[in-house]
Parts: C-alpha cells; structure tokens; sequence
C-alpha cells in the first residue's frame, strides 16, 4: 500500500506521474517496430498483475502514444516496463497497417 498521505498529496502525486513516464526511442527489426515504456516505480501498484495490458488499461496509467501499439511482454524483474510493438507500416492516426508505409518501413529497416 502507498505511504500514509493526505487525499489531496497523493491525487496530486498521480496528476504529475504521466510527466515522470519515459519513452525509449523506437527500434525495430523486419516484421515490428519497438518501444518501451518506463513507468514510475510507484505506478506498478495500481497495475493488474500477470497479464498484459490492454490499450484502455496502459491509457488509463497515463501512457501516452499513438494507436496500433499493444503491450506484448512482460519483463518480470522490472515490472514498472512495459514493451510495446506494432506491425512496420503502422499508420500512426489509424492504428492501422497501411501497405505503402509498411513497404517503406521495410525498405528502411534494410541494410
């Protein structure tokens, strides 16, 4: 349970986490694009344990980025973690594989 707090110290706790959340850089390889996600450590309280989240849920922490990614591992040593993929070619606005953009994201992704 978190630390005794006055309701107001900790709803103000929870309004500045979405700020202390970071975002790594996206990396892929040739079928998806990457990310992770690293949360406050306090954060994994509130998280739903042994199961990956769906996109409500990781929204519903604050997470912010944009459609088509899922949270498809669980790194158990750092549960505060999330990883996120999407298929390459994932139109950003729509959540969507657009074949124009995957064939592009491909040909990037080659050496």
């Amino acid at each position: 349970s978190f630390p005794p707090r006055s309701r107001a110290s900790l709803a103000e706790a929870f309004i500045r986490m979405p700020r202390d959340i970071e975002y790594s850089e996206k990396y892929c390889d040739n079928k998806y694009e990457y990310r992770h996600v690293i949360l406050p450590k306090v954060m994994t309280k509130q998280m739903v344990k042994g199961r990956l989240l769906s996109e409500p849920e990781w929204r519903a922490l604050g997470v912010q980025q944009s459609r088509g990614w899922a949270h498809y591992e669980i790194h158990k040593p750092e549960p505060h973690i999330l990883l996120f993929r999407r298929p390459l070619g994932t139109d950003p606005r729509t959540g969507k594989v657009d074949p124009k953009l995957r064939k592009a994201a491909l040909a990037k992704s080659q050496p």
